[in-house]
């Protein structure tokens, strides 16, 4: 037997309602789900409803509680009435229907993910895909490093889950960093050292690809300071999910585990208001840390902002000179209450930077998560942005590299890139579309910029059009009258040169930057590394998810074939993963 079910939405949150003579077939309609549905009725399944008077239906808290006790697997969705009288239903949207067989009592969906039809309020901030300049009208490329690596596993959610990946959720310089390279570390005093590569582009035959890669300073985490930390944790009802509230709780203990008796946590939450659940509490009690967390539930809207002026006010309170003084915000970013909208929150955020505390966000669950606000919040915030779907990545993010996310050993880094035009026509730079400065930014110590965590590797690729070769991505300029031509002996010393590359940041607790300049010669080009492919692989994978117009191959097989052959070091076995990746999206879409 086969029992249709209607997408009936609009019914939500009613204990009484008044239904008509008119609207008499959605009497049967629900007389037949409860009869042929729950396994515990004996009704017979063939039972008619026969309305016939015009009278008022009231449908008592009996039968509603006798409904909700349905199998959750007939219903997508629950329905729970409370006291709103509606006396007459609007007309609903043409319904959608799905086939549910019965058999021994027991229900059976059929294909259910093509019949699931998911709210889907997600948010990403619109992403303009970088274009190829001439090095001739625009010589310097300037932007900030971003060591954020929640696009490439919110990708991987939408993946597992078979979910169309929006083109704005692709953010290529994120799904690069996520995977770690084996750049050598500093040997000098800078807290970073810079390598660079070129070799060929795997998607397009005329173009040539330039690789910047930095490595953070690893400090032993018993060289840690002491940390003041504000978990800053939104409880309201859009966090009742298993992924969102109860996966957040599990994470935050895989942090609390890891600290001392010097370390110190407090608690903030916001729902509808924001409060206090835990006052500052050495690391020593982490028993009486985590029995806060356990305590925590969800329900009620979103004052996110709220939340964040509290959080800040007890970390400046507890302030520790030379220390670690961060607020942790985890949260799906679906603020609602109060200041909550992107502009608003960046204004708060930037008033709040200037008290010396840095800002963690870790976004959780799905259907309503928002990746502009967090991002926004992250960067601002002089902080990093992740993404938690699974225990796995929150092991990564606050167990594997939690000395990285939450110690900062660098502030403001900005890097600086002069092509020479001897050797290149036209560049681009892949990725980094909102972290862009202009190139008088780069010594304007006023100016933020992204910030590197203890250990953190950074890479950056450029597509370069060399001198000479002809492409359709660029088109012809007239030429300009009075710009300075150097003469041959000036190209000459500088022939051997594809590139100089420089960088700018702070310490941690000063405001003067620290510039460092590397150059880079096409003499010392040696054979292109696993590291150098395997990146390229994940490039352009990337540009294939946002469509992007700058790739002449977008046969997948090819990108899957260079990722397997350059895997490399993979002990956690995070690029065998992009690979299966790849192969599902591939089949399915």
């Amino acid at each position: 037997m086969f029992v249709s079910v209607l997408d009936v939405t609009k019914l939500n949150s009613m204990k009484t309602m008044s239904i008509k003579k008119n609207r008499w077939w959605i009497i049967g309609l629900s007389a037949l789900l409860i009869t042929s549905c729950d396994p515990k009725t004996k009704t017979p399944a063939n039972i008619v409803v026969d309305v016939k008077e015009e009278t008022d239906l009231v449908i008592s808290e009996e039968e509603i509680l006798k409904i909700n006790e349905v199998n959750e697997e007939v219903f997508i969705e629950q329905f729970m009435i409370e006291d709103i009288e509606v006396s007459e239903i609007e007309e609903a949207p043409e319904p959608v229907a799905f086939m549910m067989e019965v058999a021994n009592d027991e229900v059976f969906m059929e294909s259910p993910i093509s019949f699931i039809r998911e709210t889907n309020n997600e948010s990403y901030a619109e992403v303009v895909e970088n274009a190829f300049k001439r090095v001739s009208l625009a010589p310097l490329s300037t932007f900030s490093i971003d060591v954020d690596k929640a696009s490439y596993s919110n990708i991987r959610r939408m993946i597992n889950n078979g979910q169309e990946i929006p083109e704005d959720a692709v953010k290529i310089e994120e799904m690069i960093n996520y995977f770690k390279y084996e750049y050598k570390q500093p040997l000098d005093q800078h807290p970073f050292a810079i390598h660079t590569e070129s070799g060929s582009t795997p998607w397009n035959e005329e173009t040539q690809l330039v690789k910047i890669g930095i490595k953070g300073k690893e400090i032993p985490a018993e060289s840690f300071p002491a940390s003041n930390l504000v978990f800053l944790i939104d409880v309201s009802g859009s966090m009742n999910d298993i992924n969102k509230l109860p996966l957040l709780k599990k994470a935050f203990k895989l942090l609390v585990s890891q600290l001392r008796a010097k370390d110190k946590v407090s608690i903030v939450v916001y729902a509808g208001a924001a409060g206090v659940v835990l006052k500052p509490t050495s690391g020593k009690n982490k028993e009486k840390i985590m029995e806060s967390l356990d305590n925590l539930q969800a329900g009620g809207s979103t004052a996110g902002g709220e939340g964040i002026k509290l959080a800040y006010k007890i970390a400046e309170e507890h302030y520790i000179k030379n220390g670690n003084n961060r607020v942790i915000l985890a949260t799906d970013g679906d603020f609602n209450v109060g200041v909550s909208s992107d502009t608003g929150m960046k204004k708060l955020i930037e008033e709040k930077r200037i008290s010396g505390v840095f800002l963690t966000c870790l976004g959780f669950g799905m259907g309503n998560y928002k990746d502009s606000k967090l991002e926004t919040l992250a960067d601002t915030g002089n902080g990093n942005h992740a993404y938690i779907d699974t225990m796995q990545e929150a092991q990564r993010v606050l167990g594997t590299e939690f000395g990285g996310t939450l110690y900062t050993i660098a502030k403001d880094v900005k890097i600086q890139v002069e092509f020479n035009p001897v050797k290149v026509k036209a560049y681009r730079l892949i990725g980094y579309e909102n972290r862009l400065l202009n190139d008088e930014d780069f010594i304007d110590d006023t100016k933020d910029a992204g910030e590197l965590g203890s250990g953190h590797t950074v890479t950056a690729l450029y597509e370069v059009i060399p001198t000479g070769v002809q492409s359709k991505y660029l088109k012809e300029v007239s030429d300009l009258k009075y710009s300075e031509k150097n003469d041959e002996t000036e190209k000459a010393k500088y022939g051997d040169e594809l590139f100089t590359v420089k960088f700018r940041y702070k310490k941690p607790k000063e405001d003067r930057s620290i510039e460092m300049v590397h150059i880079h010669k096409t003499a010392n080009e040696k054979q292109i590394s696993t590291d150098f492919q395997f990146a390229s692989s994940v490039a352009w994978y990337g540009m294939i998810l946002k469509n992007s117009k700058y790739i002449q191959n977008q046969n997948v097989e090819d990108v899957v074939s260079l990722a397997r052959n350059s895997r490399g070091n993979d002990e956690q076995g995070y690029r065998a993963e992009f690979i299966r990746l790849m192969n599902s999206y591939d089949k399915t879409n």
